[in-house]
């Protein structure tokens, strides 16, 4: 299933807007693809990542974009693809 039918977005209370789950998801499962342009820049939704001997940067483009930090934490990146780390 596609993080466009998993997810949605509203205003979050840790930074403006956030990505929330619409329905219970398992734990590692895939929710989608960090998709946007190579970034040359740092910028509010840039996501960087080690690709093998370098650093690349994507400016998001979907709703992963809208993703936020926490203490408890529930996805993890693999290069530009998340998955979740526990059951959301």
């Amino acid at each position: 299933m596609s993080v466009y039918k998993l997810t949605y977005v509203m205003d979050s209370g840790i930074h403006g807007k956030g990505l929330f789950a619409k329905e219970d998801i398992e734990s590692n499962a895939y929710l989608g693809e960090y998709e946007g342009p190579e970034a040359k820049r740092n910028g509010s939704h840039v996501l960087w990542v080690f690709d093998e001997d370098r650093v690349v940067g994507r400016s998001g483009r979907n709703k992963l974009r809208y993703l936020n930090h926490s203490k408890e934490y529930c996805a993890e990146f693999d290069g530009f693809e998340l998955y979740s780390s526990r059951h959301i």
